[in-house]
């Protein structure tokens, strides 16, 4: 099967739909998961190097400002970046044109296509594993005193993929001949049983 299609191929019938704006059940479960992971990251961060060291100015208060500011720019531009990697996915399986926008709650990446089981697990996990790899990276190679602000956005990585990781575990139960529309924070789910 094709990674993507510009249109649905005949036969096929919708199975599915997955509203993350406006299903307020799955929009208060999404974000409740992704409080938890940020809860359970931030507790973990704790044990491994204090919180404190966030705080510390031992180091100067321009070396605390810098740090301050690399994390609020950096939490903005990974909203950004995320999508973008969404999108380059999307491209990767042969998508034109790809749409980014901001809903007020969700930042997203669509389009117009149809993309396969494979290749739409493969879109939506894209930044968090993309980013998650070299967020980790940073904290690594970077002196202790940057590990917060690093691991911030790294909180942010991993929970905020947690719709991702929702449609992802949903649609691999699903039948593997589906085909999936995203066109941001809609998709539609097609599968030719459905369709006869």
């Amino acid at each position: 099967m094709k990674p993507s299609y510009t249109s649905l191929p005949d036969g096929y019938g919708e199975v599915l739909s997955v509203d993350l704006q406006n299903d307020k059940r799955l929009a208060i479960l999404v974000n409740s998961v992704a409080i938890f992971i940020s809860v359970v990251m931030g507790v973990a961060g704790h044990f491994a190097v204090n919180i404190k060291m966030l705080f510390d100015i031992s180091d100067g208060i321009g070396a605390y400002l810098l740090r301050f500011l690399v994390l609020s720019v950096g939490m903005v531009a990974y909203i950004i970046l995320h999508e973008l990697a969404h999108g380059i996915a999307m491209r990767l399986c042969g998508t034109k044109k790809v749409k980014y926008g901001f809903t007020g709650l969700y930042a997203f990446a669509g389009s117009e296509d149809f993309y396969s089981r494979k290749a739409y697990i493969t879109i939506a996990l894209a930044p968090v594993i993309l980013w998650g790899i070299v967020l980790a990276v940073l904290i690594v190679v970077l002196p202790t005193e940057w590990f917060w602000p690093i691991y911030f956005i790294e909180i942010s990585n991993i929970s905020g993929a947690a719709g991702d990781f929702y449609v992802t575990l949903r649609f691999m139960n699903l039948p593997k001949d589906l085909l999936v529309s995203d066109r941001g924070v809609e998709m539609k789910v097609y599968s030719r049983s459905a369709g006869e």
